[in-house]
């Protein structure tokens, strides 16, 4: 899904601190479209089979060394070929020096050269995360997000089926609230949701027949959360007399949100259920699967001993002898 979103290089730059030794012409218009980034050791040795021009390059302490040993001519040519590619920029790592050649090189192709005072490493990390955190496929969906036990819960379902209700019992009972109407979904590498607010409507609720409220004025800091991973899907609906719900839940359901499979499990609502109580259950039974244990699976194991057992019984019982 790379492509979908971009962020520009200044930035990436101004996040993190980055010096400009030299900034292109276009500079302000250039923007990152993957979340990869490059070590170019291998370029610089001539090597450019199955080079991305769209990673961000990082120059090393390994690199630096091997530059150092070149002659001016052959830096010249090394620089030379890694700027004929359109890459967005080259980042120097360990506030190292900047070869002479470099910055010709740089100035005839109109490249942006930067520099960071960190190592190697934690510059490749940290751009990684950021970059990884701005192009991440997302989605927005109406519903509640709230951290329960450690757990991120989505509640979905129809307008007035008390997502709000349940969110702000459920804050008054000590757990977080992330997001109320709109919930902002990122997935962050393979099977990671991370779910957080659009910044106007943050740490705001809407509770009909009262309003809109600041839920972090009103309860405290400890009642908001920023961003949250998500565990659990809670779709809530009206109880209808028609609908067998399940009752053991021996079955797992999952929903697809951006290509990653959240466990999900649907709660009929009718007057007299204690909504927050349920998902407060429904987080703690979750956090039990995942650590290996299955409440529904062992019931059910129970109960086929049980008649496995009497069976057993039965058959060595003696039958009675019939009356003479």
């Amino acid at each position: 899904m790379e492509g979908f979103y971009s962020v520009k290089l200044s930035q990436l730059v101004e996040e993190m601190k980055l010096e400009v030794l030299r900034a292109s012409s276009d500079y302000d218009e250039i923007c990152i479209s993957t979340e990869d980034v490059n070590r170019c050791g291998l370029q610089l040795t001539g090597f450019y089979e199955h080079f991305d021009e769209r990673r961000m390059q990082i120059i090393g302490l390994v690199e630096q060394s091997y530059l150092s040993g070149l002659t001016s001519e052959e830096r010249k040519s090394c620089f030379e070929q890694l700027f004929s590619w359109e890459i967005p920029a080259l980042a120097i790592s360990r506030n190292m020096e900047c070869f002479p050649e470099c910055m010709e090189l740089a100035e005839q192709y109109d490249r942006t050269i930067l520099r960071s005072p960190v190592t190697t490493t934690a510059l490749l990390g940290e751009m990684i995360t950021r970059l990884r955190d701005w192009l991440a496929p997302r989605i927005t969906r109406h519903g509640v997000l709230v951290e329960v036990y450690g757990e991120g819960v989505l509640l979905l379902g129809e307008s007035g089926v008390g997502k709000s209700e349940t969110a702000i019992e459920l804050v008054k009972r000590g757990h977080r609230l992330i997001a109320d109407d709109a919930v902002e979904i990122k997935r962050l590498g393979e099977n990671r949701l991370v779910g957080t607010a659009p910044a106007l409507i943050r740490h705001y609720i809407e509770l009909r027949g009262i309003g809109v409220i600041d839920v972090r004025r009103l309860f405290g800091m400890s009642a908001i959360k920023l961003s949250q991973d998500i565990h659990l899907l809670i779709n809530l609906e009206q109880w209808q007399e028609e609908v067998t719900y399940d009752r053991l839940g021996l079955e797992e359901f999952y929903t697809n949100i951006l290509g990653v499979k959240v466990p999900s499990i649907t709660v009929p609502v009718k007057p007299g259920r204690n909504l927050a109580v349920i998902v407060e259950v429904a987080a703690m039974n979750n956090r039990h699967k995942k650590m290996g244990y299955n409440a529904a699976a062992e019931f059910a194991k129970q109960i086929n001993e049980h008649f496995d057992q009497s069976l057993k019984e039965e058959q060595k019982s003696p039958c009675p002898e019939e009356d003479q």
